[in-house]
């Protein structure tokens, strides 16, 4: 039995809201919020980057753990944001972590599910024996150009997932990827903002991505939506999720536990991990999760997960984080940003 055997996550505690956003380019918050589904967006700090946020989500996924940092010999981590160009993240928060040198290190690139295709790669590294343990982390500060449509979605999270045989919380029984070269979304070297194909990131990327990976991992499981209590879906908004699980056969009871966006916003490699992480805090054992990524570019992990009574041990208290929250104005978020 392969699977999650602890995790962490970290929400910045700030937020600015849609209100805010929408106020500033006068626009109408009520169409915006129609549009997008979302009100508001968590806001990382003015000293926090994508290395001091999965800092944090990976010291929650060790501590009160018995795993032993010489046990760890694989890092991975994935970003969107990472904080050097050249220089690798994962053997600084090795170093954070007080992680020994006998370990492999990577940092994984693939828009929004960067860290899902490196879960697959560790699953592998822990099946034939190379480690005990893998510990794989999703952190981004997102960021979008001023008065773009992604300012309203672009958020920061981390989230990171301890993998492994022994104890194991989240049992991983099936995954499946499918890709193609479908440039929905891009940012090229020393350009600072993101650029996007609009509506084209729809139809032809995310949902043709996802629909295909989730068809392919269910007909492989030999299970139906149905089997499943609940479900989770990328989310680069609060509409593109329900849609992509109706197209699928899920229903809005299922996926309702997962659905972050609203109020935290689109944190990139972490946005539907936290959604995830969400769910944890209603499951039962026994209970099937399906889980979907999408990372533009393009492509789609997809898993089944089936909660064992351990995970009662590992359970963090997510609700608890939401709630502590600051709010923030319109200047204050370019200067958290560094845009001014």
């Amino acid at each position: 039995m392969v699977g999650i055997v602890s995790y962490g996550f970290y929400i910045p505690k700030y937020r600015i809201t849609v209100n805010e956003l929408a106020k500033v380019w006068g626009k109408s918050p009520t169409d915006v919020k129609r549009s997008l589904n979302i009100r508001e967006k968590t806001v990382s700090y003015l000293d926090e980057d994508s290395l001091t946020m999965a800092y944090e989500s990976a010291a929650m996924a060790f501590a009160g753990s018995k795993i032993k940092k010489e046990d760890v010999r694989v890092i991975f981590f994935g970003s969107e944001s990472p904080p050097y160009a050249v220089n690798p993240a994962s053997t600084i928060l090795a170093e954070f972590l007080g992680i020994e040198k006998n370990y492999l290190a990577s940092d994984n690139q693939f828009a929004c599910k960067a860290a899902t295709g490196a879960l697959i790669s560790a699953v592998g590294l822990i099946q034939n024996n190379f480690t005990k343990y893998a510990l794989v982390t999703a952190s981004d500060k997102a960021t979008a150009k001023p008065h773009d449509a992604l300012e309203y979605t672009a958020a920061s999270g981390s989230v990171s997932l301890i993998v492994g045989k022994t104890n194991v919380a989240l049992e991983i029984l099936g995954y499946d990827s499918f890709s193609s070269d479908t440039p929905d979304f891009w940012r090229r070297d020393g350009i600072r903002y993101p650029s996007h194909s609009g509506r084209f990131t729809g139809k032809p990327a995310y949902f043709y991505h996802i629909q295909n990976a989730t068809k392919n991992l269910l007909q492989k499981t030999k299970l139906n939506p149905s089997d499943f209590k609940y479900a989770i879906f990328h989310m680069p908004n609060g509409k593109f999720p329900q849609e992509v699980a109706r197209s699928l056969g899920f229903s809005e009871k299922q996926i309702e536990a997962g659905l972050t966006v609203p109020f935290l916003g689109n944190s990139y490699t972490a946005s539907a991990l936290l959604g995830l992480i969400s769910t944890l805090n209603r499951v039962k054992t026994g209970d099937l999760i399906f889980f979907a990524s999408y990372g533009s570019g393009a492509g789609s992990d997809s898993f089944v997960f089936r909660v064992t009574n351990n995970l009662q041990k590992v359970k963090k208290d997510f609700q608890k984080a939401l709630a502590d929250k600051n709010y923030i104005d319109y200047p204050t978020y370019l200067k958290f940003m560094h845009m001014i």
